[in-house]
């Protein structure tokens, strides 16, 4: 099919990508000129496992191309996927601004190209947003009625930064949230031949699923520091814990994200979790376990603050930034956050991590991190020995293998460990070695 894509962040980029792969022919949008022309040069405008060298091979063959130009885009497609960021208002609530803009320019766009066109809403959104909210301004500026005129659906992505191809061409499921069942057969045949099972349902319950998923999976991570910080308060390995636990598999949850380590962050979790609990308030529903999750969160990445504070050395290092490795994501990166409390303590910091480049910062990124860490060009080293060098405190946030194998053992710098190193066993009979909850 011809497919637009408007939105070349994490997930429209990895989905306009993955799409063209399978062989249908995409136009991919986004405001931000920059982002158009690295897709056009067949460039990732993000960095990302396997995206790189997908996007050179879908542009090389002329199956993707982008554009900043909406109308363009929906004149030259027949099903467009609507992939803009739903951030967070200052109070929790979802930000629809992004949501509301660009459907008014799909709607305008539609009135002009004539014949059905559907138009697949991929942003995560709060139920109730796309039927009481997005379908009148398409009916309004597209002259005609939704599922007779033209086709409407909602089709959350379940993509984990990080591994996100890799998830789009193995899904753990497929949600379709049907207008009509027209526009639910358009959306099931994008993916044809992928793995996994198919839910066609209700529109507003495609909504609600990626909130269940994404409070679930914000849960656990909360669940699994508590106990690892309460585990080693009482001398018992939170791992060894968690490995038992995590053996049932009749009763208990699958492992995913259920590890204990350093707080979560990034553009989802937070976010879906405040917009939740803001939802439920308005409604009148106590939601006393959802609304403790995110206090839970930044009780926990206290913990780590408090690490190095109790080594009563100035010099630190800070091993990983972006929240996620094998990414350059930086919003809400619990990373950023410790950064920004360090060095807010006054403490003397140098940052290293190899997937953060300030000149490749894009958009939503860059403008959060020119908001949190406005002094991170002074903060970023060039390379591992540069902090090693620098630190008599070394904070471990990421798995990069060149960060694990220049660690020194035994004397040298305190090891604050939020990430359990593959060799945290040893190094816990080392005095200079802190695990954060183990």
């Amino acid at each position: 099919m011809r497919v637009s894509v408007l939105g070349l962040g994490y997930v429209g980029c990895v989905s306009a990508a993955c799409l063209a792969s399978l062989g249908h022919e995409v136009i991919g949008v986004d405001v931000n000129q920059v982002k158009v022309d690295l897709v056009n040069e067949g460039r990732a405008p993000v960095v990302e496992e396997r995206i790189g060298e997908l996007i050179a091979e879908v542009v090389r063959t002329g199956a993707l191309r982008a554009t900043t130009d909406v109308r363009e885009a929906i004149l030259g497609s027949e099903v467009s996927l609507v992939c803009v960021g739903t951030p967070s208002e200052p109070n929790g609530s979802l930000c629809t601004t992004y949501l509301e803009r660009v459907t008014e320019q799909i709607g305008a766009a539609v009135a002009e190209r004539g014949g059905r066109q559907t138009v697949v809403f991929r942003s995560t959104m709060l139920p109730g947003t796309c039927l009481n909210l997005l379908v009148p301004i398409l009916e309004k500026h597209a002259g005609g009625t939704a599922g007779v005129d033209f086709g409407v659906a909602v089709n959350p992505e379940f993509l984990r930064e990080g591994t996100s191809v890799r998830d789009f061409f193995d899904p753990p499921k497929t949600v379709i949230g049907e207008y009509d069942r027209a526009s639910g057969d358009v959306v099931a045949a994008l993916y044809d031949g992928l793995p996994g099972e198919v839910f066609r349902v209700p529109v507003p319950t495609a909504e609600a699923i990626k909130y269940a998923d994404n409070a679930f999976h914000g849960l656990k991570i909360g669940f699994a520091n508590e106990l690892g910080a309460v585990c080693r308060a009482l001398g018992v390995d939170s791992h060894q814990v968690i490995d038992v636990f995590l053996a049932d598999r009749k009763l208990n949850v699958s492992p995913a994200y259920l590890r204990p380590g350093f707080a979560f962050g990034g553009s989802c979790l937070p976010k879906d979790l405040r917009s939740l609990v803001h939802a439920a308030r308005q409604a009148d529903v106590s939601v006393p376990i959802l609304s403790h999750v995110l206090p839970s969160n930044a009780d926990h990445l206290q913990r780590a603050v408090e690490l190095v504070e109790r080594t009563d050395k100035r010099r630190v290092g800070l091993f990983g930034l972006s929240f996620k490795p094998g990414t350059d994501d930086l919003r809400e990166s619990p990373l950023v956050e410790l950064a920004e409390r360090l060095f807010g303590k006054g403490y003397d910091l140098r940052i290293y991590d190899p997937n953060v480049n300030l000149s490749r910062l894009l958009g939503a990124n860059r403008e959060y991190i020119e908001t949190r860490l406005p002094h991170l060009a002074q903060l970023l080293a060039e390379s591992v020995d540069e902090v090693l060098e620098h630190a008599e405190v070394c904070v471990v946030g990421t798995s990069d293998p060149a960060v694990l194998a220049a660690l020194p053992q035994g004397d040298g710098p305190v090891i604050v460990d939020l990430i359990r190193l593959p060799d945290a066993e040893a190094r816990r009979a080392e005095p200079g070695y802190v695990g954060l909850a183990w």
